[in-house]
Formats: C-alpha cells, structure tokens, sequence
C-alpha cells in the first residue's frame, strides 16, 4: 500500500465531510481533505468521485481547474442492436474500471503552491511536505450507488422516509463523497450532518387504518443521525431553525469503505449494561464493570420498538464475551441501526452496523432467534477484526472473514451450548467436504491480488473458520500450548496498540505468530489446509487379531480434488489440490468392557496398516464383569438423585434407556424389535463395544467406515459426543433393518440428547419405510407424532388412522424441532410406484386444517410453513421416467381419481392459508412465500396448469420484498424467455423497479433460471436436421475422459439455451436497451453481461487499426533504383524514407548480386507499414495498420506473393544525383493464377473453399498429414481419396470425408445450375484435360498502353469449356494422369486457338480402357485441346483476363450470394441448401477422326483407366460421391441426387438404431426359415425385403427415386402382416417401426410450393397486410368485440391474413391451390358474417380475386421461363450456336 501512495503522490492524513442532507432525495455541501504530498513535483490530485456534481475545488485557498470524467457512464455497443456484441461492452467496461481506479476527478494544483512546497522541519522525521488542504463543494441528486433513500410512494404510503449510506458495489464510497476508496487509505475523519429537525407524523385519519399505536405518529418525530466515530455534540442550525446538525468524530484512522451513516426518525433503544453478581468480579475482570463497559445503542424505525428490544437482548453479553477473551473494544461506542430495503442483510462500519429490518422478530418466535443471533453477533465481531483489523493484501481476506467467523461460533457455543456449536461444525464441514472438490481454489492464493468473486469468497467464508478450527485442535496438542486462545489476544493487542503496520494483518504473521507462541511447526498444515484445495477421503477397514491380540486397521486415502485436476496442468497450477494429505488422527477403540482407549495414527501416506494394541482380552466379558456391574449400579444411583454418583458417570448409557419400553405392552404397541439369539451371540462375541475414527474431531474430510450396526448402535446410545450420535445416525440410515428403526424411534423419543440429533433421528426413520421391512419405518412416524395428537381412531394400524393434532405448544422448544422434522420425514415416503400414497397426503392436509395455534405463545408461521413445503412434496410422484435427451416428448404425471381429489383438497386449504395470511399478515408473510413457492412447484411439476398471473399480482410493487423475491423467482422458471409479454416485464423490472434488492434478485435469477431449466430437462439440445446428435456416456472407467465429458455437456447445455431462449425475439429486443438503462447499476450489469454470454453468442470484435499520415512523394523526387528485389513494405525512419515495391523481373530471373547495406544505415526497430495494393504512393494519406506483431521482411531473393505492383527499392535523399530512369512498369502473374486461372476464377474457387472450410465436417482436413507431404497435390478430390484409402470404412474421418464430399457436390452442382441459368455454356460430363504431345498453335497478340500482352491459344472449331468445368478439372483430375500441370496463365477458358494437327497423338501413360458410356464407340467424339511444352522463360508477359468475362463472372458470384442471403443460408454449418439436380448434356459434337482418351469421371484414384466419351452424350444425373467404396463405380443412370440420398439415409439411421427404434431388430436381416420357425415364409412371401437389403440397394444406386425407397419400407411392413396374424407381436413390432418410418419420412419430404414461388407469395401477402383498404383482415377476429362471430363461423374455418402468412411459411400448403381455397374460405367468412351488401364482405371478395390473379400470373410466368431452355436446345441440336460461339468460331 506504501508503493500505491508512492505512485499516487500523497496520502490523506484527515478528511472532513458537511453535508446537507434532505430526505427526498438530494445532498448538498463539501468535504475538505488534508492530504500530504509524498515528491515535491505534486501536480495533479487524483480523487475518486462518481454521481457527484462538482461545483467549486479550491487547493491551499486557492481556487483551481479540475476535470471530472466517469468513464462508466457512456458504455455502450457500436451496434445497438446487435446482441451479438456484448464482447464490445464487456471490454469497454473492464476498460472503463480500470480507468476509473486511477480517478475520475482531477484537481490541478496551483503552481505557486506546489513549488512553494518544501519539507516541513518540524514534522516528525523532518522528511515529510507540508500538508495541502483540499475542499471540494459538491451536491448530489436521486443517487444510484452509495446512498440509498427510502421514500413513501404510491405502493408503500406509510413507509417511513430515511437514508443510509450501503455497499451497493465494491466502490459505493466514491458514489457519495470524493476520496480516495481503498481499504487501505485510513484517515482520521470529521463529519457535519444537517437534517431535519423532526418529520411530520400522520394524521388521525391515517390512524384508523393502522394498528400501529406508537405515539409517535400523533406528533413530529425527531429526525437522527447515527454515524461512524463518537458523537460530538447536537446542535441547532445557526441560520435555520427547523434544521439540526449532528457532529460526529472518528479518531481512529479508518478506511471510506468502512464508514457510514444513516438519518432517520429512528427510535433510540439503549443497551443496557451487565451488572455483575459477584462484588470480586470487577477487581478480577475490570473490563466488565459497568462503568467500563462500552456504550451500546440500537435504532429501529416506528413501529419495532418491541421487536428492537426483544432482537438485541443478548448483545450486551456478546461485548462482554469478546472484550473478556480478546481485550478492549477498539472503539469508543458500538451502534446497531436497522433500515428497509438493505441489499445484503448486513453492513459493518467502523463503530456501527447497518442492518436489515428481516432481522427483527419478536417474543414468539423460534427459528429465527438462532440466524439473528448468529449475524448480529458476527457483526459485532467484525469490529475487531475486519473493521479494526484488515487483510494487508487481497490473498489475507480467508484469515480476516476467518476469525470473525471463528470467534463468533465460539461465543455461539457460550450462547447455545456445545452440542449446537458441534453439531453446526459437523454440517459445516460436510457443505465444505460436498463443495471442494476440485473446482474450488485455495482459500489463500498469494499470487492472486484480486478479490475473490462472490462464489469463491462465499467458501472461503465457510471453510476458513473450519481450517481455524482444527488448526486450534493440533496447536492445543502441543503440550503447553492453549491453542489459539493465546495467539489472538496477542494479535488483538498488538493492533490495539499500534505494533501492527496500519493494523494490516497477513497469513504469514499470523502464522509466525502461531508458531512463537506454540513452538509448533505449521508450515506443513498451512500447505495442505490454506495454500492448498481439496478435502481427504479415508476409507478404513478394521479386523481384530487374536494372535498379536491387536486391532488392524487397513487406511486408503484419496483426494476428489486431485483426481479432478490430474490431468490438466493448468488447474493443477492455480488450484494446487494435495495429493496426499498428512497428519496424527484420534482413534478411539471402546473396548470390551466399555473403557475407551485413544491411539494415535500417523497419517503420511496414501495407504498404511496400522496395529492398534488391545488392553483388555478379546473375549467378551460385558455381561458379568465387576466393572461393568459397578458402573451399572453408579448410574442407578445417579439416576434416583444421587450427585456423587451422577459426577462418577462418564460413559454409561443408563440416562439414555427409555422406562416406557419396558413394558411388554408398550413395546408390543411400539412394535419394537429385539436382537435375535444370532445378534446377541455375535455381540457377546465382538473384541470392542464401537471404534470411533477421529474422535478429536481435526480433520475436514469423508471417512468411510463400516461395521455392524449394533456397533454404531452402541456408540449412538453410549457415546455422549453430538459429532458421534450423528456419525452413528448417518450409518444406522444405510443399513435399515427393523432393529436400526427401533433404536431411532428410541433415540426420538429419549430427552437426554440433543434435540438436533432427535430431530435428525426422525428424518433417519423414512429409510427404514420400506415394503421389505414392511413399512416399518412410516410406522414408528405416524406413532410417533401421535403424541401431538387426539388419541388416533384406530390404535392398531396408524396407516389407517386420522390424526387430529392438538392445539399448539411450543413451550418446549425441543419438541417443536422434532414434530416439524416428523412433517418432513413423512412427505419424503414413496411407494413402490413412487407415490407418497393416500394416507401421507391426508396426513399432511389434515395437518392443515386442523391446525390450532389460539392457546400458543409462540408463532406457529415456520411451522405452517413446513407442513405447506411438506405437502408440496409428497403430491409429486418420484417415479419419474428417464426421458432422453433426444426424446421430444414432455412428461406429465398420470393422476387418477383419487390423485386428483387430494390436488384439490390440498388446492383449498393452500387457497385458505393465502386469504388468511392477505387478511392477518405472518411475520415477514412467510407463510404467503410458501404458498407462492408451493404453487410454483406444482406448476413446474405439471400437476397444476401453468398460470403465471398469481405471480404477477404478487411481484407488483407494494409487496413485501421477500414475497415479490419469491414471485419473481417462480415466473423466472417459468420459462420467462418464450414469451414475449413475460420477458419484457422480467427486463423491465431489471432496469426500472424502485427497488434495488429486486432489480439485483432478478438479474441474478435470470442466470440462475437457464440453468435450472436445463438441468430439468425444459431447455434440451435437439440436433438440427442433418446434424449428428451427439450422446456422451460416462462410465467413469477412463478419468481423462471425464473431463472431455464434462467439456461436451457444458458445450450442448450453452447451445440449448442459446437456441430455446436466446434466439426469442421478446429476449433479443430488450436486452441492449436493458443493458443502457440508466437505471442499471454495477452488480446488474455484471449480471447482464453473464446472461448475454449464456444467450447470445459473441462475435469478436475486429481488432483496433491505427491512422499513421505518411508523406506524399512527389514524382520528381530523386530516386536510386537497385536490382535487389525487396518485400512489399513501407519502412518509417526518422531521416530518409524509404518505399519498397515488388519487383517487376519474372520468378525464373536470376538476380545480379549486391553489398548488404552497412549496419549503421538500418535504424533499430523500424517501424513497418503495409501500404494499400495497387495504389499509387503519391496518392496514399492515410494507411490502415493492424496492431499485431511486425513480421520481419522476407529474403532478399524471393518475390514478394501479397502485392501486385513493381517492386523497387526507391530512397529519398536531396543529396542524391537526378533519377535514373523508370523501368517499364510490369504486372507479377499471382502464384494463385500461374497455372492458368484468373482472377475471378481464383476469387470464386477461394468462395468455395471458404464454405468448405466452414463446414463442420471438414476439421480433419484443415491441416496436413504429414509435413513431409507438402509437396503432394491439393486437390480437393485427392484429400477425400486420400482420408477414404488409409482410414476404414465406418470410421469417424471416413464419415466426415463423406459428409464433406457430399457438401462440395451440392455447392459444385448449384454453381453450374446458376451459370447455366444465366445463359452460360453447360458444364461437360467430365471435364477436358491437354495433352502435352499434342502440337498447338500459339498467337502472341501485342496490345498498345503498356498493356501486357496476352497469349491465346486457339484450337480450331472448340467452344470454350465453362468455368465450372475449369474448376472441376482442378479438383477431379489426379496428379499423374496427363504429366506437368499448365504452364502460367494459359487458361483454356479463355483462350482462342486452332488445332493445327487434327488428328491426335494417344495418350502413353494411361492405357486404353472400356469406355464409360453405353454408347458405339464409332460415334464422333469431342476433339482433344493439346498444348505443347511452354518455357516459362518465354513468356515475358502473362494474358489478362477478359473484362466482359470478369463481369459475367463476378455477376454469377453475385447470383449466388444472394441466393444464399434471401434462403437464409450464410455459411454451411448454419444449414443446409436443397438444390434440384439439373441433367447434364454435352455439348455439340465436333467430328474427328479417332476418338481421344480422356480421364473418366470416377473421382481422385490415380490408377483410374481412360476411357472417351461420346460426342452425344445420354442426358444423365451426375451420381452422388457418396457412395462408398466400389458402390460409386456400380452407380447406374437416374439414381438419387446426393441430397435425396443422404436424407434417406438420415431416415435409415434413425429407424435402425436400437435405442430409439428397439423393435426394429426383427427387419434388420433377412429372415431364416430354419432360425425363424417358418419354414413356408418364402413360399407365401414371394417378394422379401428387409432393411439390410434396402442398404445395399441404397448403396448401389439401384433406386431412381425417393418413392421408390419408400416402397420397399412399406413391402417390408406389407410382409410382416401378411405372414403374421393381427394382434401378434411381429405386427406390433411392425406398427411401431412404421410409425416411426412414417415420422421421420414425413421430415424429409419436399415441400409442395418452391422457394421461389413461396418468397413471392410471402412478399405479396405482406404488401395485402400493408395495404390500408384490406386491415381487416390483417389480423384474426377479435372475439370479445365481436362474441357472436364464432357461432357464424367455426374457429377452425377462421381466417385471416396473418394466419395464412404463418401457414405459408411453415409449409402448411401441399400446393397453390390449397392456398387459394383458403383465401376463397376467407371471402366466404366475410360474406357469411356480414351479409353480401356489406362492404367488408365486398372487400374480402376482391383480395380473394387479387390473390387469385396473381396466382396464375405467377404459374404464367414460370411456364414461360421453363419453355426458354428447350427452346435454345433445340435450336442448338440443329447446327445452330449460340451467339457467343459463332463469334468465337
């Protein structure tokens, strides 16, 4: 903290704040702060400071500038309406945090000031500056943060207004006056606070309406001030006499995070001191005489007085307990203020707490006097440390919260004894042991200088005092040392008198500090237990051996922590899990004869046996040992009175037996049962009575020890420890037998223990409710709480009996505990079928109605509350079936007659319990939160119909907090995300309700909800169509994969609900407004940013680019020209610049060489800058940087490959001599395009690779096999040979190259589709490749205007191949069928050449083969295009492509773009694109002599044969690559299209898998007459089929149609019921797997109306709604205007233009006409309803025709389009040409 204040440049030494305060909202007034530099070269004073309006700063007296700037208060998106971006917010707040730490106010000193600054001689040190006073005059306004006030409004009339400082967020303290907020800047402080001098009470109209009687409402009520220090003095304004100031003084230095204050009409309640009995305990103890101890005072609202009293009547001896155990108060007084609306349930400051109005209760309540005691006297604990003493860094905060939370359990344990504070450590230790299991990090990260986050800091609060604990427990074993009851009263001191630097307390000095005072070591606990994670799990064994007469105990430890992390290094690093824990543990072996024996292990690894030595012979002598009878005596005497004997009974169970069991009638009542004669000969048998496993009770973890129950029978009844009772009672619940529900009856009914142990006896008999025992368990309940009741009707079977309860004592506190833990054992009984059955429901309702609480002192609310909550449980069944995830069903539970008529009893008495507690509020109307939350269960359950509207009425405004909390949490799991109304109130309640602990509650809940809702099954993963659903099984065999596992649920959970909620419309449109509201504070927007991760996905921002202004170059600038070619960069120097360009020599010219430049000529780190391509220098102002890492320029020797123009190395000098002349500027043939293709072509291959990229099966193929390759061809159709030939068929890489494949079909085919719709060539069958051998004509045409000239080769009477077939050939064609690829830039696309020897030469390397085609291979084929060998050398320039064919490409590329904008394709993982497969012709034959051999179509093998190709070829369909293997070769004409085909298959998938389909195994194979038992089957089916015979028929493209498939899926239906008589399982079988066909088929099927046709018919609907003459029909009927329209018209005929626009776009319509008929049904709605006269009937009339017309002029028009093809086919078929073509020839 010194090197903050070193950095900042001075530290406030005292701060002084006046502030006018009225409570409607505003404050006005100024703070002065003496803050003393640390340099002399102070010049600027940077302050916190948020919602403060600024008004005047003066420094030194001096009036000066200042800057005030909140970087949190324009945070918004580029974007608005992208949800998409909320990435962009996020960095801009982390930004704008960041920024405001350092101090949104900035005050200017004066020049004069700061240099007249010198070290002031008489500071102590004499190294200290004067110090410099600073006032700032500021006011604030209805703030956000930092100052809440509580206002009377139209919702809550009789609130009390009043204003209290709060912790809205971690820097609340700058919200309401400037300072420096750290913890760690500590002035002293001065406080002035003007209020009111009273508030006007209400009238007495007001009074009659309200039961509160306090005189203070007849009257004005004296306003308060309660705030941190010592109270000065009350004054009255000296200006204003209707205004008080109050003055307040804190001496002690404290940080503005622990300061507050609150103003109100508050009762003032003093705390009255403790008179001690004994006149020698104030010489003993001074600290507890009345006039020493600390004044104490507590403020409440009107109205709670009593409350008030009644809350804080043990404070007194809470102050008492830790001044006497921990020195004085560092304080001179301790307040304690409660208020309305706090936003956590505390807030401690220096001197005082803050805390909530939930915390009050009065006289009759039970339950809460335990949480209220517990938190106000953490508060008060709080001021010793945390307040007084804090955390020198963030990693300390576990040993500040640790200690407070030590020492107040300790006081609890004063308070309420020690069986509570025992057992409060046994459940805290299993939520710490349940919770650190390896995500949780360590409570102390030394390297970690941020706070925790919430989650994290919420366990670090539960486990530290745990680690305090049992660090207390070991240092205590060290002989002299007291444990920590001797370290913290040195700590305490210490910061009392100022050894403590700035009373910073660090784990390092606290645990040197444990080590001076105990000489214990502990570096090895703090290793394990603070700087490391995880909790050990120890499994014991025991076995007695009677040679070595000795216990053996076999030990395993294992840390869950440690299994979680061990494969990843990164959360081995930050969490740090032990591996193996070490330590001494307590065993306690409780030998024959009862006598207990503590050993000793010494725990140093993972797994040990250790010998216990016995004491005592094995051999049981329990019955008739003297010991033992003499023991047995004494506790019979101390059970007649005797105080001796009481005194001499330590371990002996006699207090524990119950004398009414041993009454046979009373036990055959009971129906208690008895150790058999094999029980008492193993008890009489066993070495020891119980082994007891760290009986001290020092290690936080999971022990897994077993032995026979009657074992841990005897250490529940013998064994007076509360941890052991319940060890035992956890154990008896595993192992239910009739005995163990007896004993637990027993132990319920036994007064001696504990009624927490009771209470947890009683959940424990629900275990032994089981039909094998039966229901035994249920029994010993009902008899149990029988007790609290009328005497039952039938005594014989409770099952069957009516319990009318008893009116209501609470008097005895314990058996109010034990009959509500009787409720909730009840409502957890389950029948076989998973019911809780009639007589439990009853029961529970019963309950209900007969309560009576009119002669109880206490409250029976929590009461009435569990029986609700009880109630709610036991009306859900439990057997609920396990529903996949692919499943598309929704459970709901099946309820029968009886079912339902309990629902509604149980509906009516929950209805009576909501009136009554509307009519006669409970206290917090706890009681209408359990109805609220028992509503929501059984909505959420589907045993009540969803119904939102209670939960609305109750989350309005003007309910109580908690209750509208509650509200809002049902309709948050109410799915609030699908519908529109319901999200829109949720965000409007975020960003608009009056109240803040609302606004956080339901921002939080939201989060909370999408989860919830996952985890239940409301928001699933469905795979879309055509995507592979995924399953994950866990079998927990491999770790490793666990994880993965994990990975993959987390990954389908956030999909689910990016896809369910966040793809809303309502959720979509209010979340960046909600996001800006100025309503919005910290912690929600925090919220928001969370909810937006889990809804939206984020799209990354682009990266920032930096403007750099360059020079321009004038033309006649000198320039040196160099030979050196030189990479495309830009080099920014101090003195010469120097512009590098491309350089203009081919890549096969070598270049001459030159001296390297000297090394004093190249300044250090240059800065580069790529300049915009193809533009000239002296044209370029402004370049575009990217701020990522500066590559360094490539070799000298190698072109540069990223721009076009001239490379030159051009230096600038004036010194220089004229420039040489320019060389002829030349263009660089791009590597992309040397082998013929150009730029378009490039452009439009580079178009489809991006989509193959995109796509998601291609992620195995985005990178090499091997390095070693990097030389092998690329072809698309190479890598899918390649992926095909070394994996196996049915593998995953095999499937993704086929999917892959598929996908480049579809793309390739709808390319060619476009090109041929735009009247280009169509593309060939296969594709023409050169032959090198065959000689070529080539003509170099020169062009004029510096124009490279282009090469064109022209073959004689060749029309040119369409790009398709180009770029075909490049992904078709293997490596080594024609030799060398194409030398540079001889595109054949482009080209015009004549074939100067006709006839050509055959091709060597490829032997002749079966042609392809069916055809005579006499007929005339396509001629062959061969090019001879081309040295690049001699080529100096390479062609340019055509502009009119640059144009028609980029138009084609155009087509297709938005093609896939208006389909709503954007990339093809996001959908898939259904293309209609057109037939590909070849194009006009051209007579040679000899056919050529030409690579055939078969894909990428490089062993293909040769085969030729007709000149007229058949029109056929392409098949699909998807076949597999040898399927493709065996493909015949008209098959399926790849679409078709892999949509079939889908189907096939599905119906044949065993876990969705299980009765498809009897068609999967063939049948077997022999197998089957049918040996006539053939005889009578003659045409079989089965669905592995339908795969290979699918696989060798025997089927031309998808009808076709069908058929065969209905034959083998067709079969089975033919064979088989109706009614048999085979016919069942065969029902169900249709309907699942019929289902999934009816998925695939095409729609009826094209996308074409049904885009125009969407706009055209669309335009009807806008126009203004049809708004009737806009939108359906509204039916309470118009009730009687119905009655006229069924609801299933209505109609309206809305609805037929929904129906249209979901594919209701089968075709045109099916939409006609509804536009004619519409017509006759009109004209039925309103009369044929009626102008809306006209209306209707004319759109019924308008539509019609443009219906038929839509079907006109396409038969137009679909007549141009054939005719420009046939013209071709008769010689004729294109116009393009005869041009070329």
């Amino acid at each position: 903290m010194q090197r903050e204040a070193s950095r900042r440049g001075f530290v406030i030494s005292h701060q002084k704040v006046v502030l006018d305060i009225d409570l409607a909202g505003f404050m006005r007034g100024y703070t002065e702060i003496t803050l003393v530099p640390t340099t002399k070269n102070l010049r600027t004073i940077n302050l916190h400071s948020r919602q403060c309006e600024v008004h005047r700063v003066s420094v030194g007296g001096k009036e000066t500038d200042y800057i005030l700037h909140d970087p949190l208060s324009n945070i918004g998106p580029s974007k608005p309406d992208d949800v998409h971006s909320f990435p962009e917010i996020k960095r801009k707040l982390f930004s704008a945090l960041a920024e405001a730490d350092e101090g949104e106010l900035s005050i200017s000193v004066p020049d004069d000031l700061s240099r007249g600054t010198t070290p002031d001689p008489n500071a102590q040190g004499g190294g200290e500056f004067a110090p410099i006073v600073v006032i700032i005059d500021y006011s604030l306004r209805h703030p956000r943060d930092g100052i809440q006030f509580i206002l009377p409004t139209d919702a809550y009339p009789y609130r009390v207004p009043h204003a209290y400082t709060t912790p809205s967020s971690p820097d609340s303290a700058r919200c309401w006056v400037p300072c420096i907020d750290l913890l760690w800047e500590r002035p002293t402080w001065d406080f002035e606070l003007i209020v009111p001098k009273s508030l006007h009470g209400r009238g007495d109209e007001d009074m009659e309406t309200d039961d509160r009687t306090s005189p203070s409402y007849n009257e004005e009520v004296p306003v308060v001030v309660v705030c941190t220090g010592d109270l000065v003095e009350k004054v009255a304004h000296p200006h204003d006499s209707k205004k008080t100031i109050f003055v307040y003084t804190q001496s002690a230095p404290t940080s503005v995070q622990q300061v507050a204050f609150a103003v109100g009409p508050f009762h003032v309640h003093s705390i009255r001191v403790d008179v001690p009995r004994d006149s020698n305990l104030p010489e003993a103890n001074p600290g507890l005489s009345p006039s020493s101890q600390t004044p104490m005072h507590a403020f409440c609202l009107p109205g709670l007085e009593k409350s008030l009293e009644v809350t804080t009547s043990f404070y007194r001896s809470a102050m008492n307990f830790f001044t006497g155990e921990y020195g004085s108060y560092p304080f001179g007084s301790h307040k304690l203020v409660f208020v309305d609306e706090m936003p956590a349930q505390r807030f401690e400051a220096a001197t005082m707490s803050l805390v909530s109005n939930d915390l009050l209760h009065g006289e009759d309540a039970i339950d809460q006097v335990f949480d209220t005691r517990q938190s106000l006297s953490h508060a008060l604990a709080c001021q010793w440390v945390g307040i007084n003493i804090i955390p020198k860094a963030w990693p300390d905060i576990w040993l500040v919260n640790g200690l407070g939370l030590y020492i107040t359990a300790l006081f609890l344990r004063r308070l309420f004894g020690n069986n509570e504070y025992r057992f409060r450590l046994r459940k805290d230790m299993d939520r710490v042991v349940a919770a650190d299991v390896g995500n949780m990090p360590p409570i102390c990260r030394p390297t970690v200088l941020d706070p925790p986050e919430a989650p994290v800091l919420a366990f670090i609060n539960i486990k530290a005092p745990l680690v305090l604990y049992i660090l207390d427990r070991r240092l205590g074993k060290s002989g002299t040392s007291l444990g920590l009851s001797r370290v913290l009263p040195k700590i305490f001191l210490s910061a009392l008198s100022g050894e403590m630097a700035n009373n910073c307390l660090s784990t390092h000095s606290f645990l040197r500090t444990c080590r001076k005072v105990s000489a214990v070591d502990v570096r090895s606990f703090a290793d394990q237990w603070i700087y490391g994670s995880g909790c050990p799990s120890f499994t014991f064994q025991a076995s007695f051996n009677r040679k070595k007469m000795a216990v053996e105990l076999y030990m395993t430890q294992h840390t869950p922590a440690y299994r979680y992390n061990e494969g990843d290094p990164v959360h081995m690093a930050l969490h740090k899990p032990v591996s193996t824990f070490e330590g001494t543990m307590t065993v306690r072996i409780h030998e024959a004869d009862g006598t207990p024996y503590e050993h000793v292990l010494d725990i140093r690894n993972s797994q040990k046996k250790y010998e216990v030595l016995f004491n005592t012979k094995y051999k049981r002598v329990r019955r008739n040992t003297k010991r033992f009878l003499a023991r047995k005596a004494a506790a019979a005497a101390a059970e007649a009175g005797d105080p001796e004997a009481a005194e001499a009974l330590e371990m002996i169970d006699s207090g524990f037996e119950l004398k009414q069991w041993e009454d046979e009638s009373k036990r055959a009542w009971w129906m208690v049962s008895d150790w058999t004669d094999e029980d008492e000969a193993s008890m009489n048998g066993a070495s020891y009575e119980w082994i007891r496993l760290d009986a001290d009770f020092e290690w936080i973890s999971i022990i897994q020890f077993d032995q026979p129950d009657y074992m841990w029978v005897s250490q529940l009844q013998r064994d007076r420890d509360v941890v052991a009772q319940l060890e035992a009672l956890n154990a008896l619940a595993r192992q239910p037998t009739a005995i163990v529900s007896s004993n637990l009856t027993k132990t319920v009914l036994v007064t001696n223990y504990s009624f927490r142990i009771r209470a947890e006896a009683a959940r424990m008999l629900i275990y032994c409710a089981k039909p094998s025992l039966k229901e035994i368990g249920l029994v010993h309940l009902f008899k149990l709480f029988s007790l609290y009741c009328y005497k039952p009707q039938s005594l014989s079977d409770p099952l069957r009996a009516k319990f009318v309860p008893k009116a209501n004592d609470f008097s005895d506190f314990a058996e109010y505990f034990v009959r509500k833990s009787l409720i909730t054992a009840i409502a957890e009984y389950r029948d076989s079928e998973g019911k809780s059955g009639h007589t439990v429901r009853r029961f529970l309702i019963d309950q209900l109605r007969y309560n009576d609480n009119s002669k109880n002192p206490f409250s029976d609310a929590l009461y009435i509350c569990t029986i609700i909550a009880a109630l709610g449980r036991s009306l859900i069944p439990y057997g609920v079936p396990e529903i996949s995830e692919l499943s598309r069903t929704v459970w709901a539970p099946e309820l029968d007659e009886e079912d339902r008529e309990v629902l509604d009893l149980a509906t009516a008495e929950i209805d009576r319990y909501r009136e009554m507690d509307r009519l006669n509020p409970s206290s917090h109307n706890v009681i209408s939160i359990a109805i609220l939350e028992w509503t929501s269960i059984m909505q959420l359950s589907a045993m009540l119909p969803m119904d939102g509207r209670i939960f609305v009425a109750y989350s309005r405004e003007g309910n109580y907090t908690p209750v509208r909390a509650a509200a809002f949490e049902a309709l948050l799991l109410n799915k609030w995300y699908s519908r529109k109304s319901l999200a829109r109130y949720i965000f409007a309640a975020i960003a608009h309700d009056p109240s803040r602990a609302i606004r956080r509650f339901v921002a939080r809940g939201a989060i909370m909800s999408l989860g919830i809702l996952e985890a239940v099954g409301d928001i699933r993963y469905t795979a879309k169509d055509g995507e592979k659903p995924v399953l994950i099984e866990e079998d927990g065999s491999v770790p490793q994969n666990l994880k993965q596992a994990r990975k993959g649920e987390v990954e389908l959970a956030l999909k689910a609900i990016r896809r369910d909620a966040g793809k809303q419309k309502g959720v979509r449109e209010i979340f960046i407004p909600t996001f800006l509201s100025s309503g919005v504070d910290h912690d929600i927007r925090w919220s928001l940013l969370k909810l937006g991760e889990l809804l939206f996905r984020s799209d990354p921002e682009p990266p920032p680019k930096l403007s750099i202004k360059l020079a321009t170059i004038p033309k006649s600038a000198p320039l040196v020209v160099d030979d050196v070619p030189l990479p495309s960069i830009v080099t920014l120097q101090p003195q010469p610049v120097q512009v590098v360009e491309n350089n203009p020599e081919p890549p096969a010219l070598k270049t001459p060489k030159t001296k390297k430049p000297p090394i004093s000529d190249v300044p250090p780190e240059p800065i580069i800058v790529t300049p915009l391509p193809e533009a000239p220098m002296d044209a370029v102002d402004v370049v575009e940087l990217d701020p990522g890492p500066v590559q360094p320029p490539p070799p000298l020797t190698t072109p540069s490959k990223a721009s076009n123009t001239v490379s030159k190395n051009v230096s600038f000098d004036p010194k220089m001599s004229p420039p040489l002349p320019k060389k002829k500027k030349e263009k660089e043939v791009p590597k992309s395009q040397s082998g013929g293709m150009n730029g378009k072509d490039v452009q439009t291959c580079r178009n489809i690779l991006k989509k193959l990229v995109a796509h998601k099966s291609s992620f195995v193929f985005r990178q090499p096999v091997d390095p070693v390759r990097d030389r092998a061809p690329g072809d698309f159709k190479l890598i899918i040979s390649n992926a095909k030939v070394y994996n196996q068929a049915g593998s995953y890489v095999y499937a993704e190259a086929e999917t892959l494949d598929d996908f480049f079909d579809k793309t390739w085919q709808k390319l060619t589709a476009t090109l041929e719709a735009m009247g280009r060539p169509k593309a060939l069958p296969t594709p023409i490749e050169p032959s090198m051998s065959d000689p070529v004509k080539v003509e170099i045409v020169e062009k004029v205007a510096e124009e490279p000239a282009p090469v064109v080769v022209k073959p004689a009477a060749t029309p040119s191949p369409p790009l398709s077939t180009l770029l075909w050939r490049r992904y078709r064609s293997t490596p080594q069928s024609l030799g060398p690829p194409i030398p540079q830039r001889i595109n054949q696309r482009f080209l015009r050449s004549r074939v100067e020897h006709p006839t050509p030469v055959p091709h060597r390397s490829q032997p002749p083969t079966r042609p392809r085609s069916t055809s005579s291979s006499s007929k005339p084929v396509q001629p062959t295009v061969q090019i001879p060998p081309v040295v690049p050398e001699k080529i100096p320039n390479p062609p340019s492509p055509d502009p009119s064919v640059d144009d028609f490409l980029t138009s084609v590329i155009v087509a297709i773009e938005e093609e896939d904008k208006q389909k709503g394709v954007t990339s093809p993982s996001k959908g898939k694109r259904k293309t209609k497969e057109k037939p590909v012709t070849a194009p006009p034959p051209v007579p040679t002599p000899t056919p050529r051999p030409i690579l055939p179509d078969i894909g990428p093998s490089s062993a293909a044969p040769v085969t030729s190709i007709p000149a007229r070829a058949p029109v056929v369909k392409k098949t699909s690559s998807v076949a597999k293997g040898k399927a493709r070769e065996a493909a015949v004409l008209e098959s399926l299209s790849p679409s078709d085909l892999k949509k079939v298959k889908e189907v096939l998938k599905h119906i044949t898998d065993l876990t969705r389909v299980p009765e498809v195994w009897l068609f999967l194979t063939p049948v077997d007459p022999v197998a089957a038992g049918c040996p006539t089957y053939y005889d009578e089916i003659k045409h079989p089929m089965d669905f592995d015979t339908l795969q290979k028929k699918l696989n060798n493209g025997k089927y031309h149609s998808m009808d076709d498939v069908a058929a065969d899926v209905d034959l083998i239906f067709r079969n089975c019921r033919q064979f088989n008589p109706p009614g048999t399982d085979p016919v069942i079988a065969a029902d169900a797997v249709e309907r699942a066909f019929q289902r999934e088929w009816a998925r695939i099927l095409p729609k009826r109306i094209s996308p074409n046709d049904k885009r125009s018919l969407l706009g055209f609907i669309t335009r009807l709604r806008e126009t203004e003459i049809f708004f009737w029909f806009k939108d359906p009927v509204d039916t309470n205007l118009l009730p009687d329209y119905n009655t006229l018209v069924p609801k299933k005929d209505a109609r309206d233009l809305g609805m037929i626009k929904q129906k249209l776009t979901v594919d209701k319509y089968d075709s045109l006409e099916a939409l006609i008929a509804d536009f004619n049904l519409l017509a006759r709605n009109a004209l039925r309803y309103n009369g044929s006269e009626d102008p809306v009937a006209k209306l209707a009339t004319q759109l019924a025709e308008e539509a019609s017309a443009f219906i038929a002029q839509m079907k006109k028009k396409r038969k137009s389009t679909a007549d141009e093809p054939s005719s420009s086919s046939k013209k071709a078929s008769n010689g004729g040409a294109p116009a393009k073509r005869a041009k070329l020839a």
